[in-house]
């Protein structure tokens, strides 16, 4: 031992569990420095109703709240739940969903879906459900990225002005494919 270096006292010492606690710390950090153990989910929405804008925005939420990189790749009418206008008027369609508490004869009443939809959006209100802005809003803090179908947008002729900030506009069909490749999760909604 060298006489310059100074013989460190048992008072200095970290402990073996201080050490193993700073080990792991390290471990983690450089896992996440480097993408090891970070997980990937790609979604794709591709309905613009009340009903099926929830799905995505729920399960994008909540996994980035586990950690998961999250896509959500909106094409069709899934633009519309990006859409800041639109989003606040989803509708909710009574006829052809199975699980609505009209029949379909009677769905097809002219004014039955603003019926519907008024009845949905009372549901959420009860209970307090967070609103599909607030979603969206909550979801974006979260780090998840929501992608606007390019080609979409110029066929539904929507202006990228109109999407929430934070929206990431001109995303091809080629930029979604990868996305899902690479993710560990991938669903259509």
């Amino acid at each position: 031992m060298s006489t310059d270096t100074p013989d460190p006292t048992a008072e200095d010492a970290p402990s073996r569990a201080e050490l193993a606690a700073r080990v792991e710390e390290l471990e983690a950090s450089l896992a996440a420095a480097t993408g090891e153990d970070s997980k990937k989910m790609s979604i794709i929405a591709t309905k613009g109703t009340l009903d099926m804008a929830y799905p995505p925005l729920i399960l994008a939420s909540t996994a980035a709240a586990f950690g998961y990189e999250v896509t959500v790749f909106h094409t069709f009418w899934g633009l519309d739940i990006l859409h800041e206008e639109r989003s606040k008027n989803l509708k909710l369609s009574s006829v052809g969903n199975p699980n609505m508490p009209v029949p379909n004869v009677v769905g097809a009443i002219p004014g039955m879906d603003r019926i519907t939809t008024k009845m949905m959006e009372r549901r959420i209100d009860d209970n307090d459900t967070a609103t599909i802005e607030e979603l969206v809003d909550t979801s974006l803090e979260m780090g998840v990225e929501f992608q606007a179908c390019q080609m979409t947008i110029d066929l539904m002729d929507y202006d990228e002005d109109n999407f929430y900030d934070g929206v990431t506009t001109g995303v091809g069909a080629a930029t979604a494919l990868q996305d899902m490749a690479d993710a560990d999760i991938q669903l259509l909604v």
